[in-house]
C-alpha cells in the first residue's frame, strides 16, 4: 500500500508558506492505519522494547497502537502543565522562541529500553527533548520512529548518534 497516496497535502496550514501533511485521512482508512502501525512497529518487534513514548498529540494515536502491537507500555509526553502527577521539563527552542514537554518523573524505571514515536520528524527540536527526557529519568533510548520525516528540514541532525526510523520521507 502506498501511504503517501492516503495522506492530504494542506498548503498554507499553518501559516502562509508551510505544505502540511495531514495524516487524518490515512488513519482513517482501516488498511491504511493497519499498514501505517505495521510499518512503524515492524523494527521493533522483538527488541525488548519496555515502553513506548508517544508525543503529544499524534505520537499519541501512533506510539499507543505501536506499544499495543510490540508489547510494551505506553507513556505520554506532554505540553507544560497537561500532566497531573510531579513531572520534569525539557525546553527547545522554535524558530521564533521557546517551548518545553513534560514527562510524569516516575514514568520510566532506570535501565527501562525506551522507544519514542511521533507523526512528523521537522526540525528536531521536540524529538530531541523527549530524548533528553527519556535520558534525565534513566532511561535507555533504544531508537526514534516516524511516521514522516521532512528531510529539507534536516531534523536528524539533532538527533545525531540515535536510531532514527522513519516510514516516509518527503
Amino acid at each position: 500500500m502506498d501511504l503517501k497516496q492516503h495522506i492530504r497535502s494542506v498548503p498554507d496550514f499553518p501559516k502562509a508558506g508551510i505544505l502540511f501533511y495531514d495524516i487524518t485521512t490515512l488513519l482513517r482508512d482501516p488498511m491504511g492505519f493497519k499498514t501505517t502501525i505495521d510499518s512503524m512497529s515492524t523494527p521493533y518487534l522483538d527488541q525488548g522494547i519496555d515502553v513506548v513514548i508517544g508525543i503529544e498529540s499524534r505520537g499519541f494515536i501512533l506510539g499507543g497502537a505501536v506499544a499495543q502491537r510490540i508489547g510494551a507500555g505506553f507513556i505520554p509526553i506532554r505540553k507544560p502543565g497537561k500532566l497531573p502527577a510531579k513531572a520534569i521539563k525539557e525546553s527547545y527552542d522554535l524558530e521564533y522562541g521557546k517551548d518545553a514537554l513534560e514527562i510524569h518523573e516516575d514514568a520510566i524505571e532506570k535501565g527501562q529500553r525506551v522507544l519514542i514515536v511521533d507523526d512528523v520528524l521537522a526540525t528536531g527540536g521536540t524529538a530531541a527533548a523527549a530524548s533528553q527526557l527519556v535520558k534525565t529519568l534513566g532511561g535507555e533510548l533504544h531508537g526514534l520512529a516516524f511516521l514522516i520525516e521532512l528531510l529539507f528540514l534536516k531534523g536528524s541532525a539533532k538527533l545525531q548518534g540515535e536510531n532514527v526510523y522513519s516510514v516516509l520521507k518527503y
